[in-house]
C-alpha cells in the first residue's frame, strides 16, 4: 500500500517538474544521502529538481497535502547534517527539493548596492559578477566556490571575513519564500528599515524548517580600497591565542583573523593548496586588516609589533594579491587537505569567548589525546569561533564510538567556557541532542512554538535545529495514503 502511494507521490511530482526533474533510482539517491558529513547517511524517497517559485510552491503543496516530508537541499557543502533527507517518524522516507537548477543572477542594482539571486547560485559566483564595479559580496564560507547563497541562509554561514563584516544575517535584505504549505510570501527586499517583527532575521538561520528560499535580495559590499594580509608563526599555540586576544583588546578590528595548528599546517603543505607556511611552526596566525591605505598600514605595524610582542617567530606581510590569494587558498582549502589524510574527516563548530582560547585549545588536543584521535583545529579565531577536526575511519565501528564521544566532550567544554556549540554551521541533525546543553525546557519550547507558526506539521526538514517534544506522525494517524492533488 504505502509503495504503492509513493509511486503515486513520484508521478505527480514529475507532472510538475518533468521527467528528467525528479530522480528515484536508488543508485542516484546514494549521491544524497548525506551532507559533507559522512557519518550520518538518510537516503531520501526521491530528489526534486525545480526551475522555478512556482515549481516549488506546487511540489511542497502536493507534499503537505500528502503528508510526505521534505527539505531543501543546495549544494551538500554543509557540515551538520542539516540537508539529511529525515523523516517524521522512524523508517520514513522523504524527498530532497534540490534547489541546484534555480542558480541564476536576477537583478543587480549598484545603485542601491544590492542583488537579487536564485538560492541555488554558488556563492563566489555572486562576487565575481560584481567585482569589476569595485564590490563583493562579504560572507565568504570556507565552501564559497562550492556552496550556495541558498544554504548560506539557511544557516547563517559566516567565513573569515564575518569578524569585521557580519554573518549572512547582515547582508540579506528580501527573501521569497515558498512556505511548508505551499504558500509564497516575501519578506524585506528594499533595503529599507523594516517595522515590526523581523521576520526575515528569524528566517536566516532556520535551517530549512520555517520553508525554503526562493528568491534572495543580497546587500553588495564595496571592495575596500587597502588590504593588508600578515602571515604570523609562533612555536606555541599558546602565545598565537594570546595574540588574538591582545590584537582585539587594543582596539583593532581585523577583516579577519584566523588561526591554523601544525597539523592542518603540513596537510596543507602536502596538498595542492600548498601556500608556504612554515611546516615546524606550531600556529599560524592570518591577520587581515582592510580600509583606507593610511589608517590600515598604522594598524598593520600595531598588529606585527602586538605578535612579536606575544613571541611570534616572525610575522610576513603579502608581497601583492598573487601572495595573498595564494595564503587564503591555503586557509580555505584546509577541510580539503586534511580529508585527504584519512577516509574520513568530522569537522565540529564551536565558539567560545576570545579570552578563553588557550586554555579550551589546551582542553581540545588533552580529549583528542585522551580518546587516541588525530585532532586539528583550524578556525576563526578573532571572533572564539572554533573548528576542532577529527581525522578517522567511518569503518571501524570502535573508532566511530570514540569520535562521537570525543566530539561530545569538547561541546561541553566550549559551553562550560561560556560558549556555544555551534558559530557558523548550525545545528542541524548532528548537535540537536547538544541543545540542552545551552537552552532550558522552557526555552526550547518557545523555539518550537515558532517553529510550529511556520511549518505546524513539521513536514519541512524535520529533525533539524531544535529537538521536538512531538512529530508529525501524530498529524498522520489514520491517514490512508490516498494520493492528494491540487
Amino acid at each position: 500500500m504505502i509503495e504503492l502511494f509513493e509511486t503515486k507521490i513520484i508521478a505527480a511530482l514529475r507532472e510538475i517538474v518533468g521527467k528528467d526533474g525528479v530522480t528515484c533510482e536508488e543508485s542516484e539517491l546514494m549521491v544524497y544521502e548525506c551532507d559533507a558529513i559522512a557519518m550520518h547517511k538518510r537516503r531520501p524517497l526521491a530528489v526534486v529538481f525545480p526551475r522555478n517559485t512556482d515549481q516549488v510552491s506546487r511540489i511542497v503543496s502536493l507534499l503537505h497535502e500528502n503528508r510526505i516530508p521534505f527539505g531543501p537541499r543546495g549544494a551538500g557543502t554543509g557540515l551538520s547534517s542539516g540537508a539529511l533527507a529525515m523523516g517524521c517518524e522512524e523508517g520514513q522516507r522523504s524527498v530532497i527539493i534540490e534547489m541546484a537548477r534555480m542558480n541564476k543572477i536576477l537583478e543587480i542594482d549598484y545603485a542601491n548596492h544590492r542583488a537579487i539571486v536564485q538560492p541555488g547560485i554558488i556563492n563566489v559566483k555572486l562576487t565575481q559578477a560584481v567585482a569589476a564595479m569595485g564590490y563583493h559580496y562579504a560572507p565568504d564560507p570556507s565552501s564559497q566556490t562550492a556552496c550556495t547563497i541558498g544554504g548560506n541562509v539557511a544557516e547563517n554561514a559566516g567565513g573569515p571575513h564575518c569578524l569585521k563584516y557580519g554573518a549572512t544575517t547582515n547582508h540579506i535584505l528580501g527573501l521569497e519564500i515558498v512556505l511548508p504549505e505551499g504558500e509564497v510570501i516575501n519578506l524585506g527586499g528594499n533595503g529599507a528599515e523594516a517595522i515590526g517583527y523581523d521576520l526575515l532575521g528569524a528566517f536566516v538561520g532556520s535551517e530549512g524548517t520555517f520553508g525554503i528560499a526562493t528568491s534572495v535580495t543580497v546587500r553588495l559590499t564595496r571592495t575596500p580600497q587597502t588590504i593588508v594580509t600578515l602571515l604570523a608563526d609562533f612555536l606555541d599555540l599558546t602565545d598565537a591565542g594570546r595574540a588574538v586576544s591582545a590584537i582585539i583588546a587594543e582596539g583593532i578590528l581585523p577583516a579577519a583573523l584566523e588561526m591554523i595548528d601544525k597539523v592542518t599546517i603540513n596537510a596543507v603543505e602536502d596538498s595542492v593548496y600548498a601556500a608556504g607556511y612554515p611546516r615546524d611552526a606550531a600556529a599560524c596566525l592570518i591577520v587581515e586588516l582592510d580600509g583606507l591605505k593610511a589608517g590600515i598600514e598604522a594598524q598593520a605595524r600595531r598588529a606585527t609589533e602586538i605578535c612579536r610582542q606575544n613571541k611570534a617567530r616572525s610575522v610576513h606581510e603579502a608581497r601583492d594579491e598573487a601572495e595573498r590569494k595564494k595564503l587564503w587558498a591555503g586557509r580555505k582549502g584546509a577541510f580539503g587537505a586534511l580529508g585527504r589524510v584519512s577516509p574520513d574527516l568530522f569537522v565540529q563548530d564551536a565558539v567560545v569567548p576570545r579570552t578563553k582560547l588557550p586554555e579550551v585549545l589546551a582542553g581540545i588536543y588533552a580529549i583528542g589525546a585522551n580518546y587516541k584521535l588525530r585532532l586539528s583545529t583550524v578556525f576563526h579565531a578573532g571572533d572564539g569561533n572554533l573548528h576542532p577536526n577529527i581525522n578517522f575511519d567511518g569503518r571501524d565501528a570502535e573508532e566511530v564510538s570514540r569520535v562521537m564521544a570525543a566530539s561530545k566532550e569538547i561541546m561541553m567544554l566550549c559551553v562550560k567556557s561560556g560558549g556555544s556549540i555551534s558559530g557558523e554551521h548550525g545545528v542541524g541533525a548532528d548537535k540537536i541532542s547538544y541543545m540542552p546543553m545551552i537552552f532550558d525546557q522552557a526555552s526550547l519550547d518557545k523555539m518550537l512554538a515558532v517553529k510550529d507558526v511556520f511549518n505546524p506539521l513539521g513536514l519541512c526538514n524535520p529533525g533539524k535545529a531544535v529537538p521536538a517534544q512531538r512529530m508529525c506522525k501524530e498529524y498522520r494517524k489514520g491517514f490512508d495514503y490516498q494520493l492528494i492533488t491540487n
